[in-house]
């Protein structure tokens, strides 16, 4: 009988390190897109708040931490990490579970913004997208969501299907980063 074991989306793809720039995989545990009904964002908002401590994100912000904040994902729209939602917030807001649906790839080195670069057109500059930044976008040619969570730290979703594609591209990319400085 065959034993089948679950895997992540990049299971033998990561960890790797190119131009002093490390990849790896993330498990943010339960992500949960929340979207609020209409009129209710103040309601949401408190709710939030009572329930996780955590403040409802600006356009292009997160608010926590990747272990357990909230993620701007679009116009009316957000994605909690690391956290079951509480039962209040089902009132202010709908709910979808999207634990499954993404592939989280960190990438953490001096020259991350220099391969991220080769492949969005978001201005990664640190007084541009400061730390807390996030932002929908394209990363080579798939649909992405790029978060700076730290100084030289950046957190790269896509769609779990992309995740094969998303490790190769990011990894071309620092190829390149590489090759450009002689490593």
């Amino acid at each position: 009988m065959v034993e089948l074991k679950p895997s992540t989306p990049t299971t033998r793809l990561l960890p790797v390190e190119t131009a002093g720039v490390r990849m790896r995989e993330v498990g943010f545990g339960p992500l949960t897109l929340v979207m609020p009904y209409r009129g209710r964002d103040e309601a949401l908002a408190a709710a939030l708040e009572a329930a996780h401590a955590l403040d409802w994100p600006e356009t292009g912000r997160m608010t926590g931490t990747t272990e357990r904040g909230i993620l701007w994902f679009g116009r009316a729209q957000a994605l909690l990490i690391g956290l079951v939602p509480d039962d209040g917030l089902t009132a202010q807001a709908a709910l979808v579970n999207q634990s499954d649906a993404w592939a989280v790839i960190e990438m953490q080195g001096d020259r991350a913004a220099e391969a991220l670069a080769r492949l969005t057109p978001v201005d990664l500059r640190p007084g541009v997208f400061g730390v807390g930044h996030t932002v929908r976008t394209e990363v080579g040619h798939m649909a992405a969501s790029l978060t700076r969570s730290g100084e030289s730290t950046y957190m790269v979703m896509v769609f779990r299907a992309f995740a094969h594609t998303a490790v190769h591209e990011l990894g071309a990319a620092l190829e390149g980063v590489a090759a450009r400085h002689g490593r």
